[in-house]
């Protein structure tokens, strides 16, 4: 898959990636796969989205998260998932 530029995306997606940054137990391997955009790409693209002081909070609160790394989880089975997370087929959004 090739990686998708940030600056490309639609406003849909960005919205989709900042709340998928937000989510505590959503890995940054998930939104590579969804989007197409790294790690360091979702950072400068909160950084880029977020006012100041929601970002110094995203950033000192996804720091260090062993649930944001997919490698770094203490589990591997038994992924809880809440009743109100929208659906995700693919790639595609089932926001709409």
């Amino acid at each position: 898959m090739s990686v998708k530029n940030i600056k490309s995306l639609t406003f849909e997606e960005v919205d989709r990636i900042i709340e998928m940054a937000w989510e505590d137990r959503t890995p940054f391997d998930a939104i590579e796969l969804q989007f197409g955009i790294a790690e360091g790409d979702v950072i400068k693209l909160m950084r880029r989205e977020l006012k100041p002081q929601s970002w110094r909070k995203w950033r000192a609160r996804v720091q260090g998260r062993s649930t944001k790394h997919l490698k770094l989880r203490p589990f591997t089975e038994g992924r809880h998932r809440c009743s109100r997370q929208r659906a995700i087929s693919g790639n595609r959004i089932s926001k709409r």
